[in-house]
């Protein structure tokens, strides 16, 4: 069978014709609202000027890879509910894997990123704009996506290798882990792979733990410092939690989960890193810091007045 033409089954999906259009306006709802809050955000930053500033062009970044995140899930499976359809092509399985891929490595690098700010943002602050520069600052995004869309590009390169013996998928969207235990050749180079960029990302989450332990210990010393860690470092400790967390719900499942799992249980383990971090990021921010909620604020109150 030609590449092409292979088809995979998705499994995941479980909707009567009774409940099919309310879970579909459920998830419409959920992925407007997800794309609606990002943007605002982004929005607010840019109309307050403070593009100037890394920790709202970080902030900036990490919300526009929420809106890669959210969009790489959201439309397929509104598809597969309004048409009832339970099947994805070898490409457009492939394609999905790259955007998902791209957006989890994406958001580890960044959030790396943000850490490394807010160390120097507190734990050196006469220095800091001496280090982190404009320059500097689109240098660390550029070299983020760069980073990213090397290691899905790599992942995607060995899979595309792969040679079926099955085509059921035991999720209702493509990843990686579960595409190449269908291959009926040897994935040990997969693997090794796989274990290697876990490896990296992993070693990236040490570099935040450290540069957290010395963050809390400069920000003890001073009232100051306890306000600045309470307004920009908590909001970023909680999207990182936030993101670990929903990541190992879904590695955990990937690799050790049973097909005899509760079928609700198991969708909400192996989407939560695409729907919860999208989604919760922009209103963690949005609530933490005064001048995008004030800028918010101010964008929606010029558009009631213009409306009335």
């Amino acid at each position: 069978m030609e590449r092409e033409e292979i088809v995979f089954v998705l499994h995941g999906l479980n909707v009567t014709q009774t409940n099919r259009h309310i879970y579909f306006v459920f998830i419409l709802i959920l992925y407007l609202f997800t794309m609606f809050i990002n943007v605002t955000l982004i929005c607010a930053i840019v109309l307050e000027k403070i593009l100037h500033e890394p920790m709202y062009l970080f902030l900036c970044n990490l919300c526009f890879n929420g809106i890669i995140g959210a969009s790489s899930f959201y439309p397929k499976i509104l598809y597969d509910i309004l048409f009832d359809s339970h099947v994805i092509t070898y490409i457009g399985c492939l394609t999905q894997i790259f955007v998902i891929y791209f957006y989890v490595f994406c958001e580890c690098t960044n959030l790396t990123v943000m850490a490394y700010d807010r160390y120097v943002a507190i734990c050196k602050p006469l220095h800091y704009h001496c280090i982190m520069t404009i320059r500097k600052v689109w240098t660390l995004i550029l070299l983020t996506w760069l980073f990213s869309l090397l290691e899905i590009t790599i992942g995607i390169v060995l899979t595309a290798r792969l040679t079926f013996c099955s085509f059921d998928i035991d999720k209702f969207y493509c990843s990686a882990w579960v595409v190449v235990k269908l291959a009926c050749v040897d994935t040990t180079l997969n693997n090794l792979y796989g274990f290697i960029v876990t490896s990296y990302n992993f070693s990236q989450m040490i570099l935040i733990l450290v540069s957290y332990v010395n963050i809390i210990k400069a920000s003890l010393r001073s009232q100051a410092g306890r306000r600045k860690f309470m307004q920009t470092c908590l909001p970023h400790l909680i999207t990182l939690s936030n993101f670990v967390i929903s990541l190992l719900f879904d590695v955990m499942y990937a690799r050790y989960g049973s097909n005899t799992s509760l079928l609700a249980l198991k969708n909400i383990m192996s989407v939560e890193f695409l729907v919860v971090p999208p989604l919760i990021n922009p209103i963690i921010y949005g609530m933490n810091l005064n001048q995008i909620r004030n800028s918010a604020r101010k964008m929606f109150s010029c558009k009631v007045s213009a409306l009335s």
